[in-house]
């Protein structure tokens, strides 16, 4: 999943891209549809074959690549033997074309194709079946719509798209956490963390978390020793652009040359640490929206979530690993950065210790600026989403309800909407909103002017705040990213009327 887009090469790798994706320069007319197919494959796990499904383009590659200006006009392929639907991750679709099943739309029957036609909003962005059982079978892929300055730019992109894999079906995987039986106690975390999990990362222009304000009577700081659940299932891999460690991709590239690293989380339950080693990065989006630059070589994003990190290479021949780790885990996974003939290292899948909780402060969140912050308003109605649950028994909420017993949030289109995401579970949530991109505005009551985004981590005993102005009227949907919480129904809809 790379691309070259430098000064040097960049004529050559427009015309191949052109020829590869159909996708038009500037001032070409707009071509026919892409076609994609929403299809079985089968990959290569550690020297074992998996049947699992994919989104493909007409290239017969995964995914798909947009250049500025060119709209979402695509014809969608049910190739599978069951239905399907797919979501536009990031995207702001008509809410007919969102895919969500009987939202409005139904189902896709096998062999049946579906035509979407809408502004494509640019960025780091994806698609993935809204079944959440066939988003664990890898029925996702990256969707990228680039900006004007990213043909621009002397710089070579490479995307890097996440996964977790379990060889057992959808449907064993969600009966055994269930049933408590996935849940690893060695998993399970202290509140405070002796290890610093943003020792990677420089936080100078972030917001002081120090002495929190109280949620409730309860303070991050007051909760040592309580123990918070940061992975309830071991998965067998741990995929980046669909290999493990064992097989890594290797990516050529130009000594001293600049990458920009798009990275996707896909995976069904796992928050990852991007750590790009001694090659120094920025983190210049998230989500697909530019933010103010922060410098730092760890990074950490969680389900459904996306980076964009700038990264500068050193000026002799090597091979870099850039590795996804596997938030209170010792597995890990990614891909090699290579320079023509350098050695390439031998890359366990588990690393020697274990990596910390992500985010537990929202430092992370709280260094992030956007670079076009929504304009200051009053807001005209602030929601409270609570954030509920337990491991035994299983079951995930919004306002102590599931999605068939949900009581929708509700706005009329304009207006200035602040919802507070609390969290009161001892599960870190990823919460994505459809149809809207929002921007992170307070974390536990004390309010900055944070990132753009579409999918904001709450983590346990925490309360994020978003600003956004809605949409169109409609329902649109509003969960966890987290598979099996939103299988057991930790899903509402926030229902625009006009």
């Amino acid at each position: 999943m790379t691309c070259t887009l430098n000064r040097r090469g960049f004529l050559t790798a427009s015309a191949a891209m052109a020829t590869a994706f159909a996708i038009p320069r500037a001032g070409f007319a707009q071509p026919a549809a892409l076609a994609l197919q929403a299809t079985t494959r089968t990959l290569d796990i550690d020297g074992r074959a998996a049947a699992v499904f994919g989104l493909i383009n007409g290239n017969g590659t995964p995914g798909l690549i947009l250049d500025p200006g060119q709209r979402f006009l695509l014809d969608l392929t049910n190739d599978l033997t069951e239905p399907t639907i797919i979501h536009w991750h990031g995207q702001i679709p008509p809410n007919a074309q969102d895919g969500v099943p009987d939202m409005p739309m139904p189902l896709l029957q096998p062999g049946e194709t579906r035509a979407y036609d809408f502004e494509a909003a640019a960025g780091t962005h994806w698609m993935h079946s809204h079944v959440p059982i066939q988003e664990m079978q890898l029925l996702a892929a990256p969707l990228i719509v680039r900006r004007p300055e990213d043909l621009r730019a002397d710089r070579q992109e490479v995307t890097m798209f996440l996964h977790d894999f379990s060889f057992r079906s959808p449907e064993e995987v969600l009966e055994e956490i269930r049933s408590g039986k996935g849940h690893d106690e060695a998993a399970e975390a202290e509140m405070s963390q002796p290890a610093d999990p943003h020792a990677g990362h420089d936080m100078g222009g972030g917001m002081p978390m120090n002495g929190m304000s109280e949620m409730g009577g309860m303070t991050m700081a007051g909760m040592s020793g309580m123990q918070m659940d940061l992975n309830d299932f071991d998965f067998d891999a741990y995929l980046a652009n669909d290999r493990t460690l064992s097989d890594p991709e290797v990516v050529q590239v130009e000594k001293g040359g600049r990458i920009l690293l798009r990275v996707i989380n896909g995976a069904a339950a796992t928050v990852f640490w991007l750590d790009s080693g001694e090659v120094p990065g920025r983190l210049v989006a998230v989500d697909g929206q530019p933010v103010q630059p922060l410098p730092g070589t760890r990074f950490g994003l969680a389900m459904g979530q996306r980076l964009d990190i700038e990264l500068d290479l050193p000026t002799g021949g090597g091979a870099w690993p850039i590795l996804a780790l596997r938030e209170g885990a010792q597995e890990r996974t990614g891909l090699i950065l290579a320079t023509a003939g350098a050695k390439v290292p031998v890359m366990l899948g588990m690393a020697d210790e274990a990596a910390p909780a992500f985010d537990i402060d929202l430092a992370q969140e709280a260094a992030l600026r956007a670079v076009a912050p929504l304009t200051e308003r009053v807001a005209d109605a602030s929601p409270m989403v609570m954030l509920g649950g337990q491991m035994q028994p299983y079951r995930w909420t919004i306002n102590d309800r599931v999605f068939e017993d949900r009581i929708p949030v509700t706005a009329k289109t304009g207006q200035r909407v602040e919802i507070m995401c609390h969290n009161m579970s001892m599960m870190g949530h990823p919460m994505h909103l459809h149809g809207h991109h929002f921007q992170v505005v307070a974390i536990n009551g004390r309010r900055f002017s944070g990132a753009l985004r579409d999918t904001v981590y709450v983590p346990p005993m925490s309360m994020v705040t978003v600003a956004l102005d809605a949409g169109e009227a409609a329902e649109w949907m509003l969960h966890c990213h987290h598979m099996p919480h939103l299988a057991s129904g930790m899903m509402t809809t926030f229902a625009v009327s006009a």
